[in-house]
């Protein structure tokens, strides 16, 4: 399972035990927040796209939306979602669980500026039903992230 996967990762860190389970879906932001009692923004969902012939995964806060002309002048192309076939095989994680943690090599891991008004962000942890709460710091740190993207709009 692909959280298992990720909790192998956060053990090299010592932080396995800050992975959250719960009892029902967190598979959107809607559940997420309602799972974790936050605000709905604060969740940090993991948007998978194509780009090139790789993912691509974009972590924004959870009332962003894409902006396909920003996407388009950063990364080259159109926006175009991974389907959930190529979700799982291409980041390493099932649709509802993508997270930017333990993902299969060649996938690249970007993080949208909207994150930055917050402390603390909720980003899943490879199931429909688990998140782990990260500064931006941390999260960072974790992500292994590629660069900081400004490709988001209507937060």
């Amino acid at each position: 399972m692909s959280i298992d996967r990720v909790r192998t990762y956060f053990r090299q860190y010592d932080m396995e035990d800050r992975i959250r389970e719960f009892p029902v879906s967190s598979a959107t932001v809607e559940l997420a927040a309602a799972a974790l009692n936050c605000q709905p923004q604060r969740i940090a969902k993991t948007l998978s796209f194509l780009v090139g012939g790789h993912a691509v995964l974009v972590v924004a806060a959870g009332d962003a939306r894409i902006d396909n002309a920003k996407y388009k002048a950063r990364f080259g192309t159109k926006a175009r979602m991974l389907s959930l076939e190529e979700a799982e095989t291409m980041t390493g994680h099932a649709v509802g669980g993508v997270c930017p943690f333990a993902v299969n090599q060649g996938t690249e891991v970007y993080l949208d500026q909207s994150l930055k008004r917050f402390e603390t962000v909720f980003p899943a942890c490879g199931s429909a039903n688990s998140a782990i709460e990260l500064t931006i710091p941390e999260l960072e740190q974790y992500s292994g992230y590629v660069d900081w993207v400004d490709v988001c709009k209507g937060y």
